[in-house]
């Protein structure tokens, strides 16, 4: 039997239902609503199946405003739906806001028994009306929500979508009588298409896409995570150790050599420090040995990486510049330029190649408030890495973004071992995907720990730490990075 019963007008059906209450096979929940869920609370029963006691009870009623865009009740439990009448009805957990309106139109989805659901051009044309309330006991969103859905659909449409939506929303207002409503949507779109006064706008998403910097509004939400994680927070400092040229060079070495086989440029040590030490690639690996020697010429040089960008123009500089010297051998990969199509990783897909700029823009905005070396240094990591901003090299870039902030306040840098990849890579993901930073903040601390005890004026024994740590084993070795 279904969870739900309704009564009905036929007596045959109703006689069943009063056999069933008085046989305790079912309970009342609700005016004409019986269930045959006896456990759990009438509130839960109601919001699980809301949809489907809308479409049995209140034929062609239309779920409407900004329930149309939700499909499901407010913080405050509130559902607004468009009918023959305007009534609010309580039922348990749920308010329902009936709003007297036209009822289903062409366009309008059909749902659950006789639910529609508005259509796109008639959610947002609803969702423009004058509203007294706000918050969530409104029945619109607020204008920035809805600014930032249009750019949604310029994002991954295009003006083309966003004009097709335009057209349809202009012949429905005629029927909907929602002129008004119209004419508003109508210079929104236009102030994202720049055609008409950005002043209009009101959220920060839609006013940067009017000025040319559209941003990836879910990636800055996972920086602001990030941020606020990180600020206020205290982080254990390690001083920098390798103060001679030779330990700096020694430790430059094994950052090189480790940032580009995380990265699948596999090399013997012996082979990568043959290719550092003479400047010559191997013949067979031209581009790979560059990569070597253009990752080596960027953190081996303490100047260049005492440098930190003051103001987001210098960080995208810098970005660029020293991207062109790590791949200045790969000319098919255009270095120092930013990407001209999209880029993955498995199935993590990078910021888009149009909001690149304005993302690292936007991002940067957090950076510049964060104060303690450790937590500039984790944020600028996983900013770079997230946006993904170069067709090749982003992975090591980001790391040499990351060390740059060390060298600049006289701290050690970071290396991530072969035999810690895993869960740097891991861990990376989690942040991106779970939103959770505090996996990621630990890896890059404990990484950072480790880096701080390797400091020697002699290669040799800087290798053989190195290895009596296990830092040159694969990850699916079942071994683990060991520190003091």
């Amino acid at each position: 039997m279904s969870e739900l019963i309704f009564s009905s007008m036929d007596r045959q059906e109703n006689y069943k239902i009063s056999k069933m209450l008085q046989e305790k096979k079912i309970r009342k929940i609700a005016p004409r609503i019986y269930s045959t869920n006896l456990e759990e609370a009438p509130s839960a029963i109601v919001k699980r199946n809301i949809l489907e006691i809308l479409g049995n009870l209140y034929p062609e009623a239309v779920l409407s405003h900004r329930s149309a865009f939700e499909f499901k009740p407010t913080a405050t439990n509130k559902l607004f739906v468009t009918y023959t009448y305007t009534k609010k009805i309580k039922l348990p957990g749920i308010t329902i806001n009936f709003l007297e309106g036209k009822g289903p139109v062409a366009g309008d989805n059909k749902m659950i028994g006789e639910l529609y659901v508005a259509s796109e051009p008639r959610r947002f044309l609803e969702n423009l009306q004058i509203t007294k309330k706000t918050g969530h006991d409104s029945k619109t969103l607020s204008i920035p929500q809805i600014e930032e859905k249009l750019d949604d659909i310029l994002r991954i449409k295009g003006e083309e979508g966003l004009n097709s939506l335009r057209d349809k929303a202009r012949d429905l207002s005629k029927i909907l009588d929602m002129q008004k409503e119209y004419e508003l949507l109508n210079k929104i779109m236009g102030a994202l298409f720049t055609t008409k006064p950005s002043k209009i706008l009101k959220s920060d998403l839609a006013l940067s896409r009017s000025v040319g910097l559209p941003y990836d509004r879910h990636r800055i939400e996972i920086f602001e995570i990030l941020f606020n994680y990180l600020h206020n927070k205290v982080f254990q400092e390690y001083p920098e150790n390798n103060l001679t040229p030779n330990s700096f060079g020694n430790f430059a070495f094994f950052e090189s050599y480790f940032s580009n086989y995380i990265e699948g440029t596999v090399f013997e040590v012996s082979e990568a420090k043959e290719i550092i030490d003479t400047g010559i690639p191997l013949p067979a690996r031209s581009g790979d040995s560059h990569d070597i020697l253009g990752t080596y010429r960027l953190v081996s040089n303490r100047n260049e990486m005492k440098i930190i960008p003051s103001d987001e123009n210098e960080f995208l500089k810098i970005l660029q510049s020293r991207h062109k010297t790590l791949l200045s051998a790969r000319t098919d990969k255009h270095p120092g330029e930013f990407k001209l199509k999209n880029n993955r990783a498995g199935d993590t897909h990078f910021v888009e190649v149009k909001l690149v700029r304005g993302t690292l823009i936007r991002g940067f905005d957090y950076y510049k408030i964060l104060t303690d070396p450790f937590a500039r240094t984790a944020y600028m990591m996983f900013l770079v890495s997230e946006v993904h901003p170069f067709e090749d090299g982003n992975g090591r870039i980001a790391r040499v973004m990351m060390n740059a902030e060390l060298v600049n306040r006289n701290q050690c840098k970071i290396i991530i071992p072969t035999v810690y990849r895993e869960d740097y890579l891991r861990t990376l993901k989690k942040l991106t995907r779970d939103k959770d930073p505090v996996p990621y903040v630990e890896m890059l601390s404990k990484a950072h720990e480790f880096s701080s005890y390797l400091n020697n004026e002699d290669y040799d024994k800087m290798y053989k730490y190195l290895a009596t740590h296990n830092a040159f084993s694969e990850p699916d070795e079942g071994k683990h990075l060991i520190i003091d």
